[in-house]
């Protein structure tokens, strides 16, 4: 008997989505950072078993915001919430479970198959983290409550476990050898701008938009030339992302490059400029050049 099925993983921003698929997954498939809400895209990550099939899908972080960006973030999490035939809702257990997030999982549990992992099992208070456990308790319809660390892989297998026991029999949706559905190319975009949000810290919101204009293997089949544009709202953004004599924008090109050569086996060569486009992120035209477009979701 062979399962297979889609899972969404969902979550207030900084619970750790996009570490935990990368650990249930065992590759980089999404960009992480401390930064809140730094996915924008629902991002598959593929675990594959001898017997099962598990498609992870990664989403934004599920918050209120009028932007343009921020509407099409929350319509890739309803989307997500849609496609999946069980739902992973992940929780932040360094802090106290919230009224809203109650109403969400509530919401959930009305509509889909439900486990409940409360994460940062590693980094909670005892305190904190039982008490929200005895909250989630009084929840019915949850079909696990499992506690994680996403980071360390604490309670992962237990967490697999009951994902299996609720997927469908089905056949393989992708070949057993991938582990993302994303491209190469849209993979570099998220590596720069995971090394962006990285290093800028606080200097730099989440005004920052990454466009691939090349990547193309080289006739020769030995190095990848690559040419990106980083978008930023401001023109003093600008210059903190150049940095002084063009170091910062070196050192995330340099550890971009690096992450890169990795996950295509290859040199790299990349070139970069830093444009100034204000309210990008309210721009139809950049959105849909950047691949935020709501055709992207079908």
């Amino acid at each position: 008997m062979f399962k297979a099925g889609y899972v969404a993983v969902l979550g207030k921003p900084n619970s750790g989505k996009s570490t935990l698929i990368n650990s249930m997954v065992g590759e980089k498939v999404s960009i992480v950072s401390w930064k809140p809400q730094t996915t924008r895209n629902a991002i598959l990550g593929i675990v594959n078993g001898d017997d099962y099939q598990i498609v992870l899908i990664d989403t934004p972080g599920i918050h209120h915001s009028t932007k343009a960006l921020s509407k099409f973030m929350m319509k890739s999490v309803e989307q997500a919430e849609q496609d999946g035939d069980i739902v992973i809702y992940l929780i932040n257990g360094t802090k106290h479970l919230n009224s809203e997030e109650i109403k969400i999982i509530t919401k959930l549990l009305s509509k889909h198959k439900v486990i409940v992992a409360v994460n940062k099992l590693d980094e909670a208070s005892p305190e904190i983290f039982a008490e929200n456990f005895a909250e989630l308790a009084k929840l019915e319809g949850i079909v696990s409550l499992i506690p994680v660390s996403a980071l360390k892989g604490t309670n992962l297998d237990v967490l697999t476990k009951e994902v299996l026991d609720l997927l469908p029999e089905g056949e393989r949706f992708f070949d057993e050898d991938l582990y993302t559905n994303a491209s190469m190319r849209f993979m570099a975009a998220e590596v720069i701008r995971e090394k962006a949000l990285r290093n800028l810290d606080k200097e730099i919101p989440y005004g920052i938009g990454v466009n691939i204009l090349k990547f193309k293997l080289r006739d020769s089949g030995d190095m990848y030339d690559i040419e990106v544009e980083i978008y930023c709202e401001k023109k003093a953004h600008k210059g903190i992302i150049i940095g002084k004599g063009g170091e910062m924008l070196k050192k995330i090109l340099s550890q971009s490059r690096c992450d890169i050569e990795k996950m295509t086996d290859c040199p790299v060569y990349m070139n970069a400029w830093v444009k100034v486009k204000p309210d990008w992120r309210e721009n139809p035209l950049v959105l849909n050049e950047l691949g935020y477009n709501d055709k992207n979701l079908k």
